[in-house]
């Protein structure tokens, strides 16, 4: 956990792709969902920012 949250600080690639992923998977699953309409309205969004933060952080050193 300690290496995880220092690759975060120092602006690591495997990090950041794997918070960017988790973001996609979770737009995704907000997406598919049928119950809460808050989620679907701000599903595209949250899948958008993962989308971008994934190819910003495709850039970073490893």
């Amino acid at each position: 956990m300690t290496k995880f949250i220092n690759g975060l600080m120092r602006l690591k690639r495997g990090p950041w792709e794997m918070v960017a992923s988790i973001l996609i998977a979770v737009g995704v699953v907000m997406l598919m969902q049928p119950f809460v309409m808050a989620l679907y309205t701000y599903s595209f969004i949250v899948t958008l920012i993962g989308t971008v933060m994934f190819i910003i952080v495709s850039h970073f050193p490893e």
